[in-house]
């Protein structure tokens, strides 16, 4: 396998050429002279032949390196282009941001949050995919991802933006029909209404503050890989669900569901910003994860510690 150019050694000895010194060329470069050598010294010995005419009161470019000078030259000024260019685009708000949120809140509460932040920021560009599905933000160039859960340590960096209760619901007509259960042990007669991605599969899980948790195996009519899917079902009162306070709020407020079993809780979960490993990120990426987290902190179901 050939070995990578010397992209270093090339931009040094461009320098070194432009400014006819060994001394102001590290100067330049913020180097030392004793760098400055070494690159050349390492480019000569690579090519098999002298670059520079080097004597106690002058330096020159011998015929090979006045052939390699313009060439050297372009890849200085490209460089220092492209990091000039990068540098302004990480300072300045414009660009990229990608984006991955869940479907159903992505839907139901991120889209309707973004018009605002497009219209602060003309000059961002987003780039947002809804998945239920675990995106891996790093194979996938994601700038960040909204996630709703217990976050699982991991090499992510994760903000913390509200607790999220996770309520059982069910419409006024279910609980007419079938009861109103006070403990998880009477669900065993209840029809479970299932998000496919539940941390616990088909068991649902309580605690309680004096009688500790408790686990109920659950059969189910409807297996949706996506939360939101299940509000006709419920509002039509087919069955009992386990819905993020975000998702069944305003069915709450109206009327439509009604909660059950308010003394068992479920294991809460948080909305949080990830990121990718590392600190530094662009303007354009700093702006929008300042602006979601003050937005979804002062939405009416976001609860500033877990219940």
């Amino acid at each position: 396998m050939n070995k990578l150019p010397d992209l270093e050694g090339w931009a040094i000895f461009a320098k070194v050429a432009a400014e006819g010194s060994f001394a102001r060329a590290a100067e330049e470069l913020s180097l030392s002279q004793a760098t400055v050598s070494k690159a050349i010294t390492r480019l000569e010995k690579r090519m098999k032949t002298g670059l520079l005419h080097r004597t106690s009161r002058r330096m020159s470019l011998t015929e090979s390196g006045q052939a390699a000078l313009e060439r050297a030259s372009k890849i200085l000024e490209e460089a220092e282009a492209l990091e000039a260019e990068l540098a302004d685009q990480a300072a300045s708000l414009c660009g990229i941001v990608r984006l991955s949120a869940p479907m159903s809140f992505g839907l139901s509460h991120l889209a309707p949050a973004l018009p605002a932040f497009m219209t602060q920021h003309p000059e961002v560009s987003l780039d947002i995919e809804f998945s239920d599905e675990l995106i891996d933000l790093v194979a996938n160039r994601f700038d960040m991802a909204l996630r709703i859960s217990s976050l699982a340590d991991s090499s992510l960096l994760a903000r913390r933006l509200c607790a999220v209760r996770v309520l059982l619901v069910g419409a006024p007509a279910y609980f007419e029909r079938y009861g109103r259960p006070s403990h998880p042990r009477d669900l065993s007669s209840h029809r479970a209404l299932q998000y496919a991605y539940s941390r616990n599969g088909a068991s649902w899980r309580f605690r309680h503050a004096r009688h500790g948790e408790f686990t109920q195996a659950m059969s189910t009519p409807l297996r949706v890989n996506n939360a939101e899917g299940l509000v006709p079902a419920l509002r039509a009162g087919l069955g009992l669900a386990l819905q993020p306070e975000f998702l069944a709020w305003q069915d709450l407020q109206s009327g439509a569901l009604e909660t059950v079993m308010d003394d068992w809780h479920v294991e809460p979960i948080a909305l949080h910003i990830v990121t990718p490993p590392g600190r530094r990120r662009p303007a354009r990426v700093q702006a929008l994860m300042g602006y979601l987290a003050e937005h979804f902190t002062n939405v009416p179901w976001a609860r500033p510690t877990d219940p």
